[in-house]
């Protein structure tokens, strides 16, 4: 067993490496990342919204490089960062609304996820944050805004030369199915998971008729095991700490249906570079075996309670944890920047053979 802790160590002390050198840039024709979908991808773009569902405060971002609460919902980086970083591009992905960015800024990439938002467009009304069709209406505008800045046949190189990430999903299922009954009074969940599936592959096919061809299709985690959703299937009982299979089970089949659509839509798209992200498997072998990652808590966050806390519940005022590392998750809901990191690592082998075949 100790052994085998070694290795790890190693594996992560030789990947640390890789990441802060950017391994890939040498390797592959990426110029720019696209990042789509939800509060796992969303670097800040619900700073400049009314809406509750945010985190530019302390103690979110309190192990982000000066302490700054970015509005990430973690303690620190998402993965996208540690894949801008991989790729040698950039540190961080900033978010899209930001008035600041500068024309460097926008030419790497820009996120315009928002936290809270799903492929069904009554999701984001629960919050009041932003659809995924506003998403890409906000990238359209980022087209012709370049176009404008450095002209169009640069701009039609550097999408050409573009990596689209979308993650999306989670909040569909949790909030607007099973947490609001909203949609569970009109479909069954088989019928509501082919819904979010035709929108998301609708979603896909805009990039594909806008000519990106590279696009990474991130699946649904455990979502049984989010802290939150335990709190709430437990009621009264808190010594009830295990994951709701029910909820998890239909990511499960969600990610199976997704991944065969992709494979069909590579099969019919021989121009085309479009890759299944698994994130389920890793985040639950984290909460099976959390010793062999260097974890310790996997039911419960780091602030506060960790059962109840997230966003505007997870405040300045909200005790945390001596160290976020040792928690899978960073709320009741988010991961930490240490399992976003481990999360990172565990999928370079994809990401090596997704960057190595990318299409222009």
């Amino acid at each position: 067993m100790q052994l085998i802790l070694l290795l790890h160590v190693a594996l992560l002390l030789r990947f640390s490496d890789t990441v802060a050198g950017g391994f890939l840039r040498s390797r592959t024709n990426t110029s720019a990342l696209f990042i789509f979908g939800d509060s796992t991808v969303d670097s800040g773009n619900n700073d400049f919204l009314p809406t509750v569902g945010k985190s530019n405060f302390p103690p979110y971002g309190q192990d982000f490089p000066g302490q700054i609460p970015t509005g990430r919902f973690t303690n620190g980086r998402l993965v996208t960062d540690y894949i801008v970083s991989y790729l040698g591009i950039k540190e961080f992905i900033p978010p899209y609304l930001d008035p600041t960015l500068t024309i460097d800024d926008l030419k790497t990439g820009v996120c315009f996820a928002s936290a809270g938002t799903g492929f069904d467009p009554l999701t984001a009304k629960i919050i009041g944050v932003i659809p995924m069709e506003k998403q890409l209406e906000n990238f359209r505008e980022y087209k012709l805004r370049m176009e404008s800045c450095i002209g169009k046949p640069k701009t039609q190189d550097l999408l050409r030369r573009s990596t689209v990430v979308i993650s999306a999903g989670t909040n569909d299922f949790i909030e607007n199915y099973f947490l609001i009954p909203i949609q569970n009074k009109t479909y069954t969940i088989s019928a509501y998971e082919s819904l979010l599936l035709q929108l998301e592959m609708q979603f896909i096919q805009e990039f594909l008729d806008m000519g990106i061809r590279n696009i990474a299709v991130v699946g649904l985690p455990p979502m049984g095991c989010v802290p939150a959703v335990i709190t709430l299937d437990s009621g009264n009982d808190s010594n009830n700490c295990a994951c709701l299979e029910e909820l998890s089970a239909v990511a499960r089949d969600y990610n199976r249906q997704l991944q065969a659509k992709i494979l069909e839509l590579q099969s019919n798209n021989r121009r085309t570079n479009v890759a299944y992200i698994d994130i389920y498997k890793p985040i639950d072998d984290f909460i099976k075996r959390p010793q062999f990652y260097g974890f310790e808590v996997v039911n419960r966050g780091c602030c506060g309670s960790g059962v109840i806390e997230v966003s505007i519940l997870c405040n300045i005022e909200t005790s945390v944890c001596n160290d976020a590392s040792k928690y899978v998750f960073w709320d009741s809901v988010h991961p930490t920047q240490a399992a976003y990191y481990k999360l990172f690592l565990s999928l370079i082998p994809v990401l090596n053979q997704f960057f190595a075949n990318i299409i222009i």
